[in-house]
């Protein structure tokens, strides 16, 4: 596995976002790494609430969280199908395992994963003070480590293989319709629909769809200037139209008016 990834996809108002509060990745223990994309760690002390909002990845989330006035607790955060908002206040923490699409399953192997999306569920059972009460970050770090280690994941083909699939549909700019893919891997697309809802959480289309959204969204950050019939078309859609249909859905504002915010 490569370190963690450096880019903002999926943060909406990327640059408020780093500007308020401390935002770090951090690769987990070796044996980890074929299950996890990265810890995510999050401090803030802000005089004013702030609102964060996310376009969510294709992944499970395991996160450990300290508002302020509040108790510290831990939840499974399943894929969120909208877009994700949190107001920060005061200070707190949070300390979050971004799994790998298709790496929870063989940490909770009763379950499909698909029976998490949508869905944020509190772990009254798991004490947060291992993770979230350390000073030092390289101990949070460790603390996680060793809860994820201690659950022992079990080896499973199949999450490989859904983990692959995703990884390819992030990266082939070619896979644009789920029937490229099945061709491409010779399995049918009834298979593909099979594996991801029980090892991913959502069907291959919708991972599709989501990582265009995310690129899109990334590309109008970073952009001065952007042709986004020409970026329609990279990234496979029919025509503009429908790019800015699918943005709009997602994060609320058509693309063109949040590029210019």
């Amino acid at each position: 596995m490569a370190a963690p990834r450096r880019d903002t996809r999926g943060i909406v108002d990327a640059a408020e976002l780093l500007a308020r509060v401390r935002f770090r990745r951090r690769e987990p223990a070796p044996p980890l790494r074929p299950y996890l994309e990265h810890y995510w760690l999050i401090d803030w002390d802000l005089d004013r609430p702030y609102a964060s909002h996310v376009v969510p990845h294709p992944s499970v989330n395991l996160v450990f969280q300290q508002f302020e006035d509040q108790d510290p607790f831990a939840e499974i955060s399943g894929i969120g199908l909208g877009l994700f908002t949190q107001t920060l206040t005061g200070r707190g923490r949070v300390c979050g395992v971004q799994f790998r699409p298709g790496g929870f399953r063989p940490f909770a192997p009763g379950h499909p994963v698909s029976a998490w999306t949508g869905r944020r569920v509190r772990l009254p059972d798991t004490d947060p003070a291992p993770v979230l009460s350390p000073a030092d970050e390289n101990a949070r770090v460790a603390a996680l480590d060793a809860h994820l280690l201690a659950l022992a994941p079990r080896a499973d083909p199949l999450a490989d293989q859904a983990m692959a699939l995703t990884d390819r549909i992030r990266t082939d700019r070619t896979i644009r319709r789920v029937a490229d893919l099945a061709r491409t891997e010779a399995v049918s697309v009834r298979h593909l629909q099979r594996l991801f809802a029980a090892y991913v959480g959502v069907g291959p289309k919708w991972v599709i769809l989501r990582y265009r959204i995310h690129e899109a969204l990334e590309r109008a950050e970073t952009a001065t200037a952007l042709d986004w019939s020409a970026l329609a078309a990279d990234l496979g859609y029919a025509d503009q139209a429908h790019l800015v249909r699918d943005f709009k859905a997602t994060v609320g504002v058509p693309p063109t008016a949040y590029a210019t915010r």
